[in-house]
């Protein structure tokens, strides 16, 4: 609290949050040194079949609404190469969370224009994305107490530990996330907990 606080002193309205002081302040307690950025997955697409398209968020990149369309863009492409029967048929929907940039209205007349069907998460249900309750726990625990030498090497083992999660985890996920849904109608929409 007292670094918080000097922090504000020295900086005023431009001081960080007192949350991410905290969360640096143990960093370097712990013993970083650094103070770059950790590298950032930034977008996974994934269906019952597999890794579809992801790709890292550039360090200085603020995953706003402008970077969104970008990678939705790169996303698109991706559907159409790699599952042509889902693009050719519309047979796929987009499935994000309640990010600022995935709500967006430029996003949001983007996406209606492309004709891209959404399923809408309700507010306050962090759990409901696949990404949220599989994937991304399953990526902390692989790099978990790893101290990495150089910014490419988290990318590649996170790279690795996605295209070998084999095609039956993905469908196994996929049933969770249908159980999950089936919580929430249930609870009519009210925050759930997964037990």
């Amino acid at each position: 609290m007292e670094m918080y606080q000097l922090l504000q002193q020295a900086y005023s309205e431009d001081a960080m949050g007192c949350t991410p002081v905290f969360d640096w302040f143990c960093r370097f307690k712990a013993g970083r040194t650094s103070v770059e950025r950790d590298p950032r997955l930034g977008q996974p697409f994934f269906n019952s079949e597999g890794i579809v398209h992801h790709e890292y968020t550039p360090d200085s990149q603020t995953i706003n609404k402008e970077f969104y369309m970008e990678v939705l863009q790169s996303l698109r492409l991706s559907v159409r190469q790699k599952q042509p029967e889902k693009w050719r048929d519309g047979n796929w929907i987009l499935h994000h969370n309640n990010a600022p940039a995935h709500t967006s209205h430029l996003v949001q007349q983007f996406l209606a224009k492309h004709g891209t069907a959404q399923l809408r998460q309700p507010p306050y249900s962090p759990d409901l994305t696949p990404c949220d309750f599989f994937l991304f726990p399953r990526l902390k625990k692989v790099m978990k107490g790893h101290r990495f030498e150089a910014m490419e090497d988290p990318k590649r083992n996170s790279t690795k530990t996605l295209l070998n999660i084999s095609k039956e985890e993905f469908a196994k996920c996929f049933q969770q996330w249908q159980k999950h849904w089936a919580k929430c109608v249930a609870a009519e929409g009210n925050y759930v907990e997964d037990n």
